[in-house]
């Protein structure tokens, strides 16, 4: 018997990626002031994705600028030799992708071992089977509605139909959906619809360079999903 689906708590994760990072911290503090839930934090290393962005020693300097929930999303291959560092940077989230490494199950142990939420992201090519066995070590799923690597791509919308297909799989267990990539308002409501609670935004939530022009953007963003949800705006 198929378990109900109860929704997560909506979330709005901006990524730093979009942000003008000759004043990180400032960044930082003015989405948390516009009403960001969580801090996403795309980290690339050049080899798993072709982009570079920045590693735990950036992290932890933006960390002293907000108690939010740093999300953090580890385009990074090999991934285990570094979880530690990421964990003492101040991240609460650790998400590693499916793709980056023979040994998924043993990456989510090290992760809750560090005790850290574990995640799994898995490109728009990788079917959701891929988790099928580690659900019981997740605690966050990260569908990708781009190709990782580069802010500002066009949504995918074949990635909705995974969205609903990981929400039956995860249905019944305490597991957040979140979706990266392309994730403006005019989608947000079609992936809540789908089972998604959780949503990246980059250049959707940074556009404008202000305080006020984030808040709007965040409101957006929250609002057209809290709508498809059914839920009071």
């Amino acid at each position: 018997m198929s378990q109900p689906f109860t929704p997560r708590p909506l979330v709005i994760a901006p990524s730093i990626l979009a942000s003008d990072f000759s004043k990180l911290g400032e960044e930082v503090r003015a989405v948390d002031q516009a009403g960001a839930d969580w801090i996403h934090l795309d980290v690339m290393d050049g080899h798993f994705v072709p982009n570079i962005s920045y590693g735990p020693d950036v992290i932890k300097a933006m960390r002293p600028h907000t108690k939010k929930i740093f999300d953090a999303h580890l385009m990074i291959s090999p991934c285990d030799p570094y979880l530690e560092a990421f964990a003492k940077a101040g991240c609460d989230h650790i998400t590693v992708h499916a793709e980056a490494g023979p040994h998924l199950h043993r990456s989510l142990q090290a992760i809750r071992g560090l005790g850290k939420k574990a995640g799994v992201s898995i490109n728009p090519a990788t079917p959701v089977s891929a988790i099928e066995h580690v659900l019981d070590l997740i605690d966050l799923v990260l569908v990708m509605s781009v190709n990782p690597g580069f802010g500002g791509q066009a949504f995918i919308r074949s990635s909705l139909g995974k969205v609903s297909d990981v929400r039956a799989m995860t249905a019944g267990r305490p597991i957040d959906i979140e979706v990266d990539g392309g994730v403006a308002p005019d989608v947000s409501g079609e992936l809540a619809a789908a089972g998604a609670n959780a949503f990246v935004a980059g250049s959707a939530v940074f556009k404008g360079g202000t305080m006020e022009a984030y808040k709007a953007n965040i409101s957006a963003i929250r609002n057209a999903a809290a709508l498809a949800r059914g839920e009071a705006i």
